[in-house]
């Protein structure tokens, strides 16, 4: 056996050591990162964390209310096909997933206990998806908006899903008026 080879074996088992014992005693912790370090202020694009940020409102309504639902408003205009809807409808799922998890954590689990319900509907424009998300954020309800990197089909930087999560009862409110997709 070669020296080198063992040398790189053994200094390779001693970083995997030394990566299990660090991720061990610091669970969750990016170390040598001052982004990532426990006291730091967790900024994002100029904003503070969704994990510094106050619990939504929908979380209230967790307590309350039984039946929950999330909505994904897709944009007719833009004439996706099949498969780029359904990638921008999963990346509405998972942005509004990611937002509620630190901030509305009993709302999503409520809407894991009724079994994840997920509607598709259809919107004819950008200026009436706004409009839609005014609506939602009036009743308190909370929203993610996709925006497409363009490239592919569409645009870049186009709104293609918006994603509401809430009681069913108010979120029909919202989209009661939509069509299915």
């Amino acid at each position: 056996m070669d020296l080198t080879f063992l040398s790189a074996v053994l200094v390779g088992a001693g970083c995997l050591a030394l990566g299990y014992y660090i991720g061990a005693r610091y669970p969750g912790h990016v170390l040598f990162s001052a982004r990532f370090t426990k006291d730091s202020a967790h900024v994002n694009n100029g904003k503070k964390n969704d994990k510094l940020k106050e619990p939504l409102e929908v979380e209230k309504l967790a307590d309350i209310l039984e039946d929950f639902k999330m909505v994904l408003v897709v944009r007719n205009d833009l004439k996706m096909g099949k498969g780029k809807i359904a990638a921008q409808c999963s990346h509405a799922t998972l942005g509004l997933y990611k937002k509620l998890l630190h901030r509305a954590p009993k709302a999503l689990n409520k809407w894991e206990m009724c079994a994840q319900p997920k509607v598709v509907l259809k919107i004819e424009s950008e200026e009436d998806m706004l409009a839609l998300q005014e609506q939602a954020k009036l009743l308190k309800l909370p929203t993610h908006i996709t925006i497409d990197a363009g490239r592919t089909q569409i645009a870049p930087n186009s709104r293609t899903v918006m994603a509401i999560l809430g009681p069913v009862e108010v979120v029909d409110d919202v989209t009661g008026g939509l069509k299915l997709l």
